[in-house]
Formats: structure tokens, sequence, C-alpha cells
């Protein structure tokens, strides 16, 4: 069993439909402390680290302005449309299935604590996942890729462990690269074919329940 390959999966929009009501919190937030961006912008941002998206949308200038406030209600908003976030089709089965075969799973998030743990209940998974992280253990979130570091850690697993990652954001699959791991990437991110092969995702499925279909043919078989 230990030396079948590590399963790292991301949680927000890989395995929990949150894209886009993140996407909304980011716009409300900003828009709270005087700053308007199109939602659209803010969306292709999702997946990357909350320590970052301030800078990546308005620059260093805005980060140092905002940036604190900004994170502190964004996060607020995230609470009041956790009720409104759901699991993936599938999402649930996908756990069952890698550990089914074997595998060591581990839940790689940069969220917020207290948004994992709701996370972790939707999905009924905290006596199938082997460990989880969240923006608390890391300072640098993706696409660097010290969360992937960290969560192989959690399984007392070597930086160089056999890993695969799923994700559904080119920030996974960036982040995953830098880490030396493979992507499998789930399209409820967002995001086109080409940019997520492009940025070295090594196969693409609509949701959980069809990559579950096809672990035969990846890395998890």
């Amino acid at each position: 069993m230990t030396n079948s390959a590590i399963a790292v999966l991301d949680i927000d929009g890989t395995l929990i439909d949150s894209n886009y009501q993140h996407a909304l919190a980011w716009y409300r937030a900003l828009r709270s402390v005087g700053e308007i961006f199109p939602v659209w912008r803010l969306h292709r941002l999702i997946g990357m680290g909350g320590d970052q998206v301030v800078a990546a949308i308005g620059g260093d200038d805005l980060e140092r302005r905002v940036g604190d406030q900004a994170r502190e209600q964004q996060g607020k908003e995230v609470d009041a449309l956790l009720d409104e976030m759901a699991p993936l089709p599938g999402a649930r089965d996908l756990l069952l299935a890698i550990k089914e075969r074997g595998h060591r799973l581990v839940l790689a998030s940069s969220a917020q604590e207290r948004h994992v743990d709701v996370f972790l209940d939707k999905l009924d998974a905290r006596d199938i996942v082997d460990a989880w992280t969240s923006s608390a253990d890391v300072e640098a979130s993706k696409p660097a890729p010290d969360l992937l570091h960290v969560a192989l850690q959690k399984v007392d697993a070597p930086p160089d462990a056999s890993s695969v990652m799923i994700g559904d954001s080119v920030w996974d699959v960036k982040a995953a690269k830098k880490a030396g791991l493979p992507t499998i990437v789930v399209r409820s991110g967002g995001f086109g074919d080409d940019e997520l092969r492009a940025a070295g995702a090594i196969a693409i499925y609509d949701t959980p329940a069809d990559l579950t279909e096809a672990l035969a043919e990846t890395p998890l078989a």
C-alpha cells in the first residue's frame, strides 16, 4: 500500500462546486473596500491562494492598501454562501474508489480552516481521507508548490514520493508541476482544455464521477 501512488486532491472546485461563489465573494469583498473588478476576471484567479489574489487582480499597491481587509471580508462573504455549495457529481465516490485501490489520500486545500471543516462534512470524508490541509499550513499558496509539499508531509511521505494531483484549475496544475506531480483535472474550474493541457494536465474529465469511471486509465489504476 505504501508503494502505491499518493492521491493529492484539491477540494474547492474539484470536489465541491464552489468556484463561482468564491468569485462572487471576492467581488463583494473588494467592492466593500471601494475596488470594483469584473467578476469574470476574478473567476480566472479562483484556485490561486487567497494570499495572492489581490495582487494578481490589482497589483502590489492594492495588496498593500487593502489586501488584509479584503481577505478578511472575503472569508465572511464565503461564510454566507456555504449553504449554496455542494459536492460535485461523484465527489465522495471518487474518494472511496481511490482508497479502495489502496492509495493514500490527502485533501490539499488552501481554504480557511473553518471552510475546510464544512467541506469535509459536506463530503462526509473525515473517515475516508488520510489527511487534509488548509491555508494555516503554508505561507505561500498555489501556484506555489508549498501546499503540495505539506500534503505529502501529512502522510509522512518524502517530496519525491510517487504522487498524483487531482484539481480543477491551471493554478493546481502549475503548483503540481513545480512539486513534480502529474495532474488530472476536472472541468469544473471553468478553464479551457487547451489552457489546462498547456499548463501540463495529463488528463481532463467533466466531473469526479467521470474520473472515477476512468481510474483504470490513470496513474491511480
